[in-house]
């Protein structure tokens, strides 16, 4: 990082470099995961979205779900619950993710320079190996539960955008026909989402109470809201499968070096 300090201050100077800091500079460049650097920077994106979004976009389906859709507390209590345990599931991924990318950085930061002799007689150990090893494992093991979880997250953006086309399509009726009990049957149920039981009343909205309901603010920022943390989600994957692939080849250059007995 000195290196780099005194080159950018040199340049600025309208003074060329010397030999010895622009080689210090490569060397300083050659040492960076970029690969590794991208993912975490993909990652701290993405679940920033992931769980600032979902958090709000959960408290917004609450509210939208007591207001109109049902009529006993008892129905949406389970929901409720469910909303509640999630939010707190949410504050210990964005925990977890944030310090197991700091680490994955960390590691990338490791392999790099052991692979490109940056620090002369440093050596890779056979520990440092296997930590390699435990991280390629444990991040393909997140890949996998990750995109369960990004699965999953395309379920209320499912729901509000057929509950979009309804009320568009509820508009179109009320406009090309005379009578309202026409386009009365149309309507959106909660139940058949799970986010009520199947006794829950009314459980669902029809006509133009559907319709008002698409028309408040409430509506449209908890949609907006699903589909940034749905991107987030999806930002987030991408990242953990970029680390499998950097730390897969980090960890192969390795034991390749390793084998040959070279210095690494």
């Amino acid at each position: 990082m000195c290196c780099v300090l005194v080159c950018a201050a040199s340049v600025l100077m309208y003074y060329a470099p010397s030999p010895g800091c622009y080689d210090c500079c490569i060397r300083c460049l050659g040492a960076v995961p970029y690969p590794s650097l991208v993912a975490t920077l993909l990652c701290f994106t993405g679940m920033a979205l992931f769980c600032g979004c979902g958090h709000e976009a959960l408290a917004n389906t609450e509210v939208l779900v007591e207001t109109y859709f049902t009529r006993n507390i008892q129905d949406y209590v389970i929901l409720a619950s469910f909303i509640k345990y999630f939010q707190y599931v949410i504050y210990g991924l964005a925990s977890f993710f944030f310090l197991y990318c700091i680490l994955l950085l960390a590691e990338g930061f490791y392999t790099t320079s052991a692979v490109k002799q940056t620090f002369g007689e440093f050596r890779s150990t056979r520990c440092g190996r296997c930590l390699s090893l435990t991280f390629i494992i444990v991040t393909y093991v997140l890949a996998v539960i990750w995109l369960a979880v990004f699965a999953f997250t395309a379920i209320p953006v499912f729901f509000f955008f057929n509950m979009a086309q309804t009320c568009h399509t509820i508009n179109i009726l009320a406009e090309t026909t005379p009578s309202i009990n026409q386009h009365g049957w149309i309507c959106m149920d909660a139940r058949q989402y799970g986010l009520l039981p199947w006794n829950a009343m009314p459980g669902k909205a029809c006509g133009m109470t559907l319709a008002s309901i698409c028309k408040t603010k409430e509506f449209f920022v908890t949609y907006d809201l699903y589909i940034a943390a749905f991107a987030g989600a999806g930002i987030a994957l991408l990242a953990l499968f970029l680390y499998v692939v950097a730390t897969t080849y980090n960890y192969a250059v390795l034991r390749f070096l390793g084998r040959k007995g070279l210095r690494c």
